[in-house]
């Protein structure tokens, strides 16, 4: 990856330079970078526009995709510059592996990021009006970008009517019933620092509203917990199997057979089929969504299981297109800044086409989540609420 980034900084450096001297050939770039005296231009020309491409490109690294469209909207050079499909394939490439979520409308089409990358040339034809909409669609990594940052999405988002705003006042003042979640996935058992022990014990993150009181035929209703000090929700978590099993296949670092799933062999495309354990059927059927989580300090792992167990959960379950999937892309604890012999965690990107969210017909997120501190955690459950029809005060 830093390689691919690397060799796409000179390209983005290139396609530039080639840009402006193309279609802007009365900004020459002087090495003395001191101001001359000419004619008063119908556009006013800055400091900024006459430094060198590769120090106009070093600044733009510095600011936030914000700053760039603002920039690009100070005159008709630098809009031209901003847009550049190679900028914003390599902002792409560099930003992605720091985004802390990702979801089913925001998550970028990663195969743009597999294609050739274009000469500068067609970079240049491409900026032309009346291109081939097919190419403009290929290339338009801004917009791929804009719509996945998480510092971005929010901005682009229609603001909401009047009269929502109402509805949800007077929702305000209904009781709403407690909606439940069923959790599971091998970051609840894999992991050194337990996310589900650290959930019972975080009364400043999730309090505790009420115990298990009731059974779903066998299984515990799970615990509630209060949300921003104004809506309970139940989470019922499913193990693989018993604590002692998992505490020795821990121990020893072997695998433990999974209890929730029986093996019903392999689809068409080499996948495996799971059938749910009947009272995780009677779970899933019951339930207002789903909580995945996901090892995100495992680099291998079965891949091709866990998108199976997560169809086979959601298959079972009765009008499963509305119920959302949350996956909590977890690690055990804050992973140290500095490059050294940790566990590096998945990108949550990476996560979502690891699991092959992006072909589900339910509403999914990837939130990066630490056990050990819940961070990212009430962001994620926020989500998930807001999903299940719950109106939130600050939303």
């Amino acid at each position: 990856m830093a390689e691919n980034v690397h060799q796409l900084e000179s390209s983005v450096i290139r396609s530039l330079r080639r840009l402006k001297d193309r279609y802007f050939p009365d900004k020459v770039t002087r090495h003395d970078l001191t101001p001359v005296e000419e004619p008063r231009k119908e556009e006013p020309e800055g400091f900024f526009d006459r430094l060198p491409v590769g120090l106009q490109f070093l600044i733009m690294t510095f600011l936030s995709p914000v700053d760039i469209c603002c920039l690009g909207a100070t005159s008709r050079y630098w809009r031209a510059m901003v847009r550049d499909p190679l900028l914003w394939r390599y902002r792409l490439l560099q930003d992605m592996p720091y985004w802390s979520s990702i979801d089913h409308l925001s998550m970028p089409h990663l195969e743009l990021l597999d294609a050739p990358l274009i000469s500068e040339e067609e970079s240049l034809d491409d900026r032309e009006e009346g291109g081939e909409k097919e190419r403009e669609w290929k290339l338009d990594y801004m917009s791929e970008y804009l719509k996945g940052c998480p510092s971005c999405r929010q901005q682009w988002l229609p603001p909401k009517p009047p009269y929502e705003v109402v509805t949800s006042f007077l929702q305000y003042l209904v009781p709403s019933s407690e909606p439940r979640y069923a959790m599971f996935g091998p970051g609840m058992e894999q992991l050194d620092v337990s996310l589900v022990t650290r959930l019972m014990h975080a009364p400043d993150v999730l309090p505790v509203s009420g115990t298990p009181h009731r059974q779903i035929n066998g299984i515990g209703s799970g615990i509630s917990y209060m949300f921003n000090n104004q809506h309970k929700f139940n989470i019922l978590t499913l193990y693989s199997t018993n604590r002692a099993e998992r505490e020795r296949a821990r121990m020893q670092q072997q695998s433990t057979s999974n209890k929730l799933f029986t093996s019903e062999g392999t689809d068409e495309s080499g996948y495996p089929v799971y059938s749910p354990a009947s009272q995780v059927q009677q779970v899933c059927q019951v339930v207002d969504g789903f909580i995945y989580v996901a090892n995100a300090e495992s680099v291998g792992g079965d891949e091709k299981s866990e998108v199976a167990q997560i169809r086979a959960v959601l298959n079972c379950a009765g009008d499963s297109k509305s119920r959302p999937l949350l996956v909590l892309s977890c690690v055990s604890r804050e992973q140290p800044e500095t490059l050294g012999t940790t566990k590096c965690r998945t990108p949550c990107v990476y996560m979502a086409k690891r699991l092959c969210l992006p072909q589900l017909s339910n509403r999914w997120m990837v939130q990066d989540t630490v056990a050990e501190s819940l961070s990212g955690l009430l962001d994620g459950v926020s989500w998930l609420l807001r999903c299940s029809g719950v109106k939130l005060y600050n939303s």
